[in-house]
């Protein structure tokens, strides 16, 4: 493999049959995503079972990510085929569910008429029409500014710092049990706004040994985030949403700072939303699509997510072979060893607050990435149970392959969303000079690593009492 971006891909419709995620995963998806907005959750536990089983006939680890629907304002449904809102026209505003129409939009939040304002925005759907409120009292009445045609129950973006609404909801909360029962492996949580939502499902998922993902796309959540990258496993940079909470302007430097804050901190991070989404009907991107996806490579993202693209696009696997080279092409271009350079300042400033395990695996990680640099090391192994040397490791963004070797299957698939990682299951040894005996003959025997090359060996000891810090580094070239 030569490609260091991951690709995440949405399951849908178009790509959910056995033969059609056998070829995803031969395109180069590394993790598949479940939006449980949609669908029920018995189909998707189908979809579980059909993910792992054509991972096995592929023989790769692929993960699998577990979207939560999220607490979703929507408005009550628009009559068959639809009404056009005309820009300009004013229409009126009410809390309900009973039916919506081009002068009367129901939407289903009870406490509409308590939390809105004046001069307040309304948006529907993914931002296309937007509405401005006029008036509160005695009812609440809004001006198109943004017109076109609206059909469904097509969502309502309010204001998120004045929403009454519990994140996760209740519905996430089950759903969580569900697929954390189903072992998945990253469970993502929708309009976060803080630590606290994440523990929510910490919690009631119990022993569960998979990440949980803060989903960035409310401004709640961007004040948040040094907080929110502590507590979560792995960020999603939702850029679909969060276009909608701040200003679009802001938004592509938005994305350049959760992305650095994830590196630095060795959190993988996800950029989404609309990356190649002509593709849903169109053979090829647009050109600013091509940019973008590169962009988000350029910025250093671990992972690049395709959403409707692959769950209800046209050419699911024309869509994933097309994100795989423009992210390798990408990768070639990209500053990766001035990443490596600044993070061992930044992470020097941070070592005052760091515990002595972090400090240890930095030293070692840092010591790792320099020496297969002077020595032109052919790959970086990494013998980990948890996958944080691993991530550790992937921070500083190596030249040297990058290979996490894991007894563990459930670590084995966390590290199929970090960058670069190639990730193996090993057995499990009792001595260092036999974990990494056998990490490099695992590594070659996958072709990973080839004879005559000199190689990295990062592991850590346990009996030493490091309490899992990274602490072994060894040279070997490959006999």
């Amino acid at each position: 493999m030569t490609r260091r971006t991951k690709i995440v891909a949405t399951v849908g419709p178009a790509s959910e049959s056995p033969d059609a995620l056998e070829a995803l995963i031969r395109a180069g998806v590394d993790v598949f995503r479940l939006n449980l907005s949609h669908g029920t959750l018995e189909e998707h536990l189908e979809r579980v079972v059909d993910i792992r089983a054509a991972a096995d006939r592929v023989g790769r680890a692929v993960g699998v990510l577990a979207d939560l629907p999220g607490p979703k304002v929507r408005c009550a449904p628009f009559p068959d085929g639809g009404v056009m809102l005309e820009t300009l026209a004013v229409v009126e505003l009410a809390a309900g569910s009973a039916g919506s129409d081009q002068r009367r939009i129901e939407i289903e939040y009870p406490s509409l008429l308590s939390d809105i304002r004046m001069d307040d925005y309304v948006i529907l759907g993914d931002g296309a029409i937007t509405l401005r409120v006029l008036q509160v009292a005695p009812v609440v009445r809004a001006v198109v500014e943004t017109g076109g045609r609206v059909q469904g129950r097509p969502g309502a973006h309010l204001h998120s710092e004045r929403l009454r609404l519990e994140t996760p909801t209740a519905e996430d909360l089950v759903l969580a049990r569900a697929m954390a029962a189903a072992d998945v492996d990253f469970l993502a949580v929708s309009f976060v706004r803080a630590a606290a939502d994440l523990r929510r499902v910490r919690e009631v998922v119990g022993d569960w040994r998979g990440g949980i993902v803060a989903k960035i796309e409310t401004a709640p959540a961007v004040a948040a985030l040094n907080e929110l990258v502590e507590e979560a496993d792995a960020i999603m940079v939702a850029r679909g949403d969060l276009g909608i909470e701040c200003p679009m302007e802001d938004v592509p430097h938005l994305q350049k700072q959760i992305v650095r804050r994830c590196v630095e901190s060795g959190v993988p991070v996800i950029t989404a939303t609309q990356m190649l989404e002509s593709m849903i009907t169109a053979p090829a991107p647009t050109r600013a699509e091509v940019s973008d996806v590169a962009n988000a490579v350029f910025d250093g993202t671990d992972a690049v997510m395709l959403s409707g693209e692959t769950a209800i696009g046209a050419d699911p696997i024309r869509v994933v072979r097309t994100m795989a080279r423009i992210t390798e092409r990408a990768e070639r271009e990209s500053a990766y060893r001035q990443w490596a350079n600044r993070l061992g300042r930044v992470q020097r400033s941070l070592s005052s607050v760091a515990t002595d395990n972090d400090r240890i695996t930095f030293a070692i990680t840092h010591a790792a990435q320099q020496a297969a640099v002077d020595i032109g090391a052919s790959a970086i192994l990494c013998c980990t149970r948890s996958g944080n040397t691993a991530r550790a490791m992937a921070r500083f963004r190596p030249e040297a392959r990058l290979i996490g070797l894991s007894p563990n299957l459930g670590t084995v698939r966390s590290m199929t969303l970090s960058w670069g990682v190639e990730p193996l299951q090993v057995d499990v040894y009792r001595s260092i000079d036999d974990l990494v005996w056998f990490a490099v003959e695992r590594s070659v025997g996958s072709g990973a690593v080839k004879h005559g090359e000199l190689v990295v060996v990062l592991a850590g000891e346990p009996r030493r009492g490091t309490g899992g810090a990274t602490d072994v580094l060894r040279v070997v070239r490959v006999t």
